[in-house]
């Protein structure tokens, strides 16, 4: 169990590494700064070694993806893969199978992965899933947005109970913070209906998103939870929606001033898909620049692009009514749920065409986002995965970034619609990313906002999740050979797990089990008891189960990391 990885050149934007060469040295499953003269040795020269991935915004466990692979049997034909070695046999090629699905990760390097939008009364099954993933350590994010309690409280401005309601929530199905998917608006799906912008109400409840936003943010903050609130605001894929983006993201200005916690109040989700100017999709075009300007001068936001990636997709979220406008768009076939007070839920097949003018403006969208926010510390890689295209598309998604060239390429080559260039700024921003940027958006930064000090960088005592990449940076040009760059970020040279080597040349050499990243709150257990009494009417009213079957028990979840925090006691 101990290594030394030789002479690699190492990117590691936490500890201000940036391209230099150096040993990297783990033991019994952390970096260390020494080891015996017993310890395996890895030749890298001249190879690029970072932390391990973090993949911030992904969606791959839970009963979501079940109805996805049940429903697009044409998907899962797709990526089949006999069984090789120590793996099982692969299926699936946006909706991957959950050996599929950790198999893949480790083969691009990465560690750990957010598992985005978990429904709390269906959090057993999704827990169950995450066990069936190997290879990964998961946070799965429980759905508050559009939950009954939580907009009582929200209408009352009951900040207390419902922060006490939400620390017994995380603690009943073992989950990591805060997701609110399009607030009010999953409620008012319910109905056959939707919201639109923060001010208009949910029906029934007459609470507004803004009230929902604001009153979960400060929950939040009273927690001390690790990760701010991750909002997937209202108005997904609809033109002209930028306006609700900005006005969402100005709700919490302020919230986290005073945070015993950090900086960051908000982090937008697959915000390409939420910077749409227009009025419909004949007058169509980016808002990317106005997006990006206010992130850009407000350092309490991060976000997550949702880079299209012009593939055939399967599109999946918890924002229902969205789901059914885009059924109606491409009269493709149409999963829908209501999940009694909490959640709704949708799935659609979706085809990403570069000779389809409104998804190559998506796909320049997105790279918009990464090219015009300045600080890459607040802008992370993901695909929304698999809503814009499949996670193993991240190395793609990294040449088109590291190469001026390619993007230019694909619009000259009308491998995208001309739109591209009257409906964007793309073709007039010639940035390109660095290696150490790569290592920001991939894993420094989202390790950062999700308050993951143990990986995402290579200092002493960190996790030993290291990824080395068959890719010379010293003797490369990344903007010319771009297929280079995505071929080695596609395929690790090395993936170590807690200092276990998992990936070798490509392949899979070791698979273990995931592990479950939870949030413990300590300090309100009394708060937590009287608002539990108070819910409980309630609850056995309208929940279809019994609470005593509600919880997620501990054999659901046989290898947690547990994260423990006091209430308004952590610090920054």
């Amino acid at each position: 169990m101990e290594y030394i990885l030789k002479n690699g050149i190492v990117y590691d934007p936490t500890n201000d590494v940036e391209g230099e060469k150096k040993d990297v040295m783990f033991k019994d499953g952390k970096i260390v700064d020494s080891v015996s003269s017993d310890a395996k040795e890895i030749d890298v020269t001249d190879k690029i070694v970072m932390a391990a991935g973090v993949d911030p915004h992904s969606h791959i466990a839970g009963p979501k993806l079940v109805v996805g692979r049940l429903y697009r049997p044409e998907d899962s034909r797709r990526g089949i893969v006999p069984k090789k070695g120590v793996t099982r046999a692969e299926t699936g090629f946006s909706i991957p199978s959950c050996p599929a699905t950790g198999y893949r990760y480790s083969r691009m390097g990465y560690g750990t992965v957010v598992e985005a939008a978990m429904p709390p009364l269906e959090a057993k099954h999704t827990h169950e899933e995450i066990n069936a993933i190997p290879n990964l350590d998961i946070a799965p994010l429980p759905l508050f947005g559009n939950n009954w309690f939580t907009m009582k409280y929200a209408k009352e401005g009951n900040v207390d109970d419902l922060a006490a309601f939400i620390s017994h929530w995380l603690k009943l199905v073992k989950g990591y913070g805060i997701k609110l998917v399009n607030p009010c608006g999953g409620e008012a799906w319910g109905w056959g209906m939707n919201v639109h912008g923060v001010d208009d109400p949910a029906p029934y409840f007459d609470v507004t998103a803004r009230e929902v936003i604001t009153a979960l943010a400060k929950a939040n903050e009273k927690l001390s939870l690790p990760h701010s609130i991750h909002l997937h605001p209202n108005d997904l894929g609809h033109p002209g929606n930028y306006e609700t983006t900005i006005e969402s993201m100005k709700i919490v200005k302020g919230i986290s001033k005073n945070s015993p916690v950090r900086n960051q109040a908000v982090h937008m989700t697959h915000i390409q898909y939420h910077s749409y100017a227009g009025t419909n999709w004949r007058d169509f075009e980016s808002a990317a620049s106005d997006i990006a300007k206010f992130i850009n001068d407000n350092d309490y936001v991060t976000c997550d692009v949702g880079q299209i990636t012009l593939d055939e997709t399967t599109t999946m979220t918890a924002d229902g009514p969205m789901e059914f406008d885009l059924h109606q768009l491409n009269g493709l076939k149409w999963a829908n749920k209501d999940i009694e007070l909490e959640t709704a839920s949708g799935i659609v097949p979706f085809i990403y065409s570069g000779r389809n003018s409104v998804h190559s403006v998506q796909w320049a969208i997105g790279l918009e986002m990464f090219l015009l926010v300045n600080n890459p510390w607040q802008v992370f890689l993901t695909t929304d995965s698999p809503n814009a295209g499949p996670f193993i598309r991240y190395p793609r998604v990294i040449s088109w970034l590291m190469s001026n060239k390619r993007r230019i390429e694909m619009i000259e080559n009308r491998e995208v619609h001309k739109a591209v260039e009257k409906k964007s700024t793309l073709t007039t921003i010639d940035r390109e990313y660095d290696f150490n940027e790569i290592a920001t958006i991939t894993r420094a930064a989202p390790a950062k906002a999700y308050g993951f000090t143990d990986r995402g960088h290579l200092g002493i005592g960190a996790n030993a999740d290291v990824a080395v990449y068959d890719i010379k940076p010293n003797e490369i040009d990344p903007s010319i050979e771009y297929e280079a760059i995505e071929e080695g970020f596609g395929s690790a040279a090395y993936t170590f797990k807690d200092g276990r080597m998992l990936v070798k040349d490509g392949e899979v050499v070791e698979v273990v089990p995931s592990r479950t990243l939870w949030t413990n709150v300590s300090g309100l257990e009394a708060e937590e008891q009287v608002v539990l009494d108070k819910i409980m009417p309630s609850f056995n009213k309208y929940y279809t189960i019994k609470f005593e079957n509600y919880k997620v028990n501990d054999h659901f979840v046989p290898n947690p990391l547990e994260v423990n925090v006091q209430a308004g006691k952590a610090g920054k």
